[in-house]
């Protein structure tokens, strides 16, 4: 069954299914919200309260959604690439279009090493 993620303001709800979401990305005060067919919504909610927001919804969807840096929120299926030494993240779009953040190598590291850790588990091939 395909999940949804509700985000609520005081003028507007936006349901989303999960698989959708690209990325999330802080802005001050505001987060940018990018799905993966190209469409980017922004809210004025921190990405702090958006990550509240999903722990709330989205806990327990193998952790799909994740925080890297203090900027992004991405979905770990879209992932193509992560360049350590450029600092570099590709998200893989579903027009097929790359979509290239720069994050920070500290937190790019933890992220390489719990997929790579993923990778080893049994039962994990699909």
């Amino acid at each position: 069954m395909e999940r949804y993620l509700i985000i609520k303001t005081r003028d507007e709800l936006l349901r989303i299914k999960i698989g959708q979401i690209l990325f999330f990305e802080a802005d001050r005060n505001y987060t940018k919200l990018y799905l993966s067919n190209g469409i980017q919504f922004t809210f004025a909610i921190n990405i702090g309260k958006i990550e509240d927001i999903l722990e709330k919804q989205v806990s327990g969807s193998n952790n799909i959604l994740i925080r890297v840096g203090k900027s992004h929120i991405i979905n770990k299926n879209h992932i193509l690439q992560i360049n350590l030494p450029k600092q570099k993240l590709l998200l893989l779009s579903s027009d097929g279009k790359p979509r290239e953040l720069i994050v920070s190598k500290e937190p790019l590291k933890v992220l390489k090493d719990s997929l790579e850790k993923e990778m080893n588990k049994p039962g994990s091939e699909e």
